[in-house]
């Protein structure tokens, strides 16, 4: 199972990966359920880390300072499907797909192998992260067509690559509401307490 880090800390179980998009319901006078989403998404974290002498200092810290501005960190991926990316290279966006699209064109020469179901993911032209909904296999040379969720915030345009695993940076901001510090006990860190990372949305 691949290791994640916060400030220094490994990050433990238990871990929570929500997708905050707001839906509402409206119902007819006939009991009709219409629902609907203004279409707008975002990640948000939960969890606890692991924390000893060497990392108490950069514990401390980010409970701290830096409330203001965006942070970055490896978005890390779900467990099933960490170690599960073989692909060679980071694949080439093969055409331009628009704001709302859930799907792409993938140059078929520009690497080989699979990105499974359910691989975190950005574009090097934007930092929203993504999720493939349905594995992309490589393995062939004709361009292929890479699904995921949500959509689009941004123009991708031909040429950005896909960036994978270490290279899909999470941009953040620490949720404020949760912030408590730190507790030490018999002069050694013993809780930095539960963090919550909320997307930072450009």
């Amino acid at each position: 199972m691949a290791v994640y880090y916060y400030k220094g800390s490994q990050i433990v179980t238990p871990f929570t990966i929500y997708s905050n998009e707001p839906h509402f319901d409206t119902e007819t006078v006939s009991l009709r359920i219409l629902r609907g989403s203004q279409g707008h998404q975002r990640w948000d974290l939960n969890f606890t880390t692991v924390n000893s002498a060497d990392n108490e200092v950069e514990a401390m810290l980010g409970a701290i300072t830096n409330l203001q501005s965006a942070d970055t960190m490896i978005m890390p991926q779900l467990p099933s499907v960490a170690n599960s990316n073989t692909l060679t290279a980071n694949p080439v966006v093969g055409v331009t797909a628009a704001v709302g699209d859930t799907s792409v064109t993938i140059d078929g020469t520009s690497s080989a192998g699979v990105l499974p179901k359910g691989t975190f993911f950005k574009f090097s032209g934007h930092s929203k992260i993504y999720v493939v909904t349905e594995a992309l296999d490589m393995s062939g040379s004709s361009n292929q067509t890479l699904n995921f969720y949500p959509a689009l915030r941004d123009t991708v345009v031909a040429l950005e690559t896909l960036r994978t695993g270490d290279d899909a940076i999470l941009r953040f901001y620490r949720d404020v509401n949760n912030v408590q510090g730190i507790q030490f006990r018999d002069g050694v860190l013993s809780d930095a307490g539960s963090i919550t990372l909320l997307e930072a949305l450009i």
